[in-house]
């Protein structure tokens, strides 16, 4: 077989595997009421390890769109609009994909590393001796913790890039839009139907995260050297499906 051919049947192997793990989770989540403390720590620990930076990331990410946009509108007499231009796409683009790609780094590489820690030291095989289901155990608190914990966290970065936008619009010699001129256009201009936007493109790539992270995880093998290599292919390989996901996301919401 060629590489060209090779690399091919590797794709649909993984996301064979994918489409399986994807399954066999949405099967166990049937136990998710019994697991609840396990999925209310994982959705304690995603937002604990994002919180703070989230907020620097929005705030200063709201700042800039403002800026950058704000001056041009200024220039067309149009500086009045900045609040709604802010606010709609930090609701259903730059939010959703700010703390997407935040938990992804920080979150999901730990989920990828803890896993395959215990895959790579036998954990995951003496769960299977007592009869423990791993996907059920393991995964499934994730998965249900992580579509939980992006959506409330995406609605934090929206809301905290508002206020960035607002503090530069208020202070920015060049456009000078106060507070209240400011979130009335934003409040006129933003409709609910933006923010399902943003919380359905949230859950989706929580779900992705939390996938592609224990997928590599329970992939892991060999030694612990390995765990770092799955770490990093858990974060790429999120990256790629949040991007390629987020088009087709907005593709059919438009």
């Amino acid at each position: 077989m060629n590489q060209k051919g090779s690399r091919a049947a590797h794709f649909m192997q993984v996301a064979g595997e994918l489409l399986t793990l994807f399954y066999q989770t949405l099967f166990w989540c049937r136990a998710a009421v019994s697991n609840w403390d396990k999925i209310a720590r994982q959705i304690y620990e995603i937002g604990n390890a994002t919180l703070p930076v989230a907020a620097i990331l929005a705030i200063f990410t709201g700042g800039v769109l403002s800026l950058q946009a704000g001056s041009r509108l200024a220039e067309l007499g149009a500086a009045s609009s900045i609040g709604g231009l802010v606010g709609v796409a930090m609701a259903k683009e730059l939010g959703p994909m700010l703390i997407a790609l935040l938990v992804a780094g920080r979150v999901g590489s730990s989920m990828a590393a803890e896993v395959g820690a215990m895959n790579v030291y036998d954990e995951i095989d003496a769960l299977k001796t007592l009869d423990i289901d791993p996907v059920r155990f393991l995964v499934m608190p994730r998965f249900v913790g992580s579509i939980l914990a992006v959506p409330l966290l995406g609605l934090y970065t929206t809301v905290i890039g508002w206020f960035g936008g607002a503090v530069v619009a208020k202070t920015n010699v060049l456009i000078r839009v106060s507070f209240t001129d400011y979130f009335n256009n934003l409040f006129d201009t933003i409709v609910f139907g933006d923010i399902v936007n943003g919380i359905l493109k949230s859950a989706t790539f929580g779900l992705i995260i939390a996938l592609v992270s224990c997928y590599q995880g329970l992939k892991t093998s060999g030694g612990p050297q390995e765990i770092a290599g799955a770490t990093t292919r858990a974060v790429v390989l999120s990256f790629i499906l949040i991007f390629v996901s987020n088009y087709f996301i907005s593709r059919m919401l438009l």
